[in-house]
């Protein structure tokens, strides 16, 4: 998947859920708001996707700011409609009924001059589970500490 380039990352949904797929959808936006995601005026925290009775895909709680020169503008927290294609939507949807997954979008980029949206099945991570990766994360970086002192040292 050539992500192109990141506007914004939810850097809270990989710590507060265990991602287990991934998959990259469009958005359905009107002109005002790809101008403010060009200029990376766009918040991904607190946002979700979910479907609808019709068995679409919406994005919600999705911020895009409003652009200062547009006539007409947008409801930043407006819902959005994600594009895919119906096989991957059937198969979502799918793991989210039956396994009480979630949807959240990961990061928002731009790729062939269009907004593409990150959107991660994830589990929502148990407290334990958080403790257990800031240990295995504070234990790796002593590591690292150690490994550069050990090879300063062996100069």
């Amino acid at each position: 998947m050539d992500q192109g380039r990141v506007i914004a990352r939810n850097r809270r949904a990989r710590h507060e859920y265990e991602i287990l797929d991934s998959l990259e959808v469009g958005l359905v936006l009107v002109g005002s708001e790809i101008k403010s995601i060009r200029e990376g005026r766009v918040s991904l925290s607190g946002s979700y996707a979910a479907f609808d009775e019709h068995g679409q895909l919406w994005v919600n709680q999705m911020h895009v700011a409003e652009y200062p020169q547009a006539r007409d503008n947008h409801d930043p927290y407006r819902p959005r409609k994600l594009l895919a294609h119906r096989r991957q939507l059937r198969k979502l949807a799918r793991s989210v009924t039956e396994k009480g997954n979630t949807l959240i979008p990961l990061d928002v980029h731009l790729a062939g001059g269009r907004a593409k949206l990150l959107l991660g099945l994830c589990r929502g991570k148990k407290k334990y589970d958080r403790r257990q990766d800031i240990a295995e994360r504070d234990s790796e970086r002593r590591i690292r500490t150690e490994m550069k002192r050990a090879s300063r040292s062996d100069e």
